[in-house]
């Protein structure tokens, strides 16, 4: 399935809604989990379809949904997500029980520390997603990020707290797993992984200051 086939499958009534009822949710986000990163992470969500038999209108309501817990608990965001997900009413229009217990768990399973892979493909295909590894984009969303939460740190603890973040989650020993192939994540990996070794991380953290 192409994104092209994935985007015109998708339910008019079921895209209306969570437009008006979900999206606008992440307006309450801090920028790095706001609007624009939960377009961003239905794009490269719909984008992976290539190849897998899966059903786009679930995709598409997974990464809708996989961050609007925040707004209650960064620390639960993915359990509160799900339970979201979940209680919505709502969507008993378009899914069975099934699909929507199918979807909880993909909405719990996205969090990048997570250890053990997704429970179905659904959690792969948001867990990837929201991987979004552009490392421009990783750049820019960590410090806005930490400027939103410790705006009275200095330059320097800030470029330090994005240097230590970088190493526990993208090094080579960090905690991030790919769980589906995906050239784009694969490179994006390996670009942030050069920066952190010759120091050009510090020179895209100024841009951001």
């Amino acid at each position: 399935m192409t994104k092209g086939e994935a985007v015109w499958r998708i339910i008019p009534e079921l895209r209306e809604y969570i437009e008006t009822n979900i999206l606008p949710l992440y307006k309450a986000h801090d920028t790095a989990h706001g609007p624009e990163h939960v377009r961003v992470v239905l794009e490269n969500s719909l984008a992976l379809l290539d190849g897998l038999d899966v059903d786009p209108n679930m995709v598409y309501a997974v990464a809708a949904y996989h961050d609007v817990g925040l707004r209650v608990s960064r620390e639960e965001h993915e359990t509160v997500s799900g339970q979201w997900l979940w209680e919505d009413k709502s969507l008993e229009r378009w899914f069975t029980p099934e699909q929507r217990q199918t979807m909880r768990e993909a909405v719990e399973d996205h969090r990048a520390s997570r250890q053990e892979p997704p429970r179905n493909i659904y959690g792969r295909i948001v867990s990837e997603a929201d991987r979004d590894l552009d490392p421009e984009r990783v750049v820019r969303r960590m410090m806005e990020y930490s400027k939103a939460h410790w705006p009275q740190w200095s330059a320097e603890e800030h470029i330090a707290r994005i240097f230590d973040h970088v190493r526990d989650k993208y090094s080579e020993t960090g905690y991030l797993h790919l769980w589906l192939p995906c050239p784009r994540n694969e490179q994006g990996l390996a670009t942030l992984r050069e920066w952190l070794r010759t120091g050009e991380l510090e020179q895209r953290c100024r841009k951001y200051l």
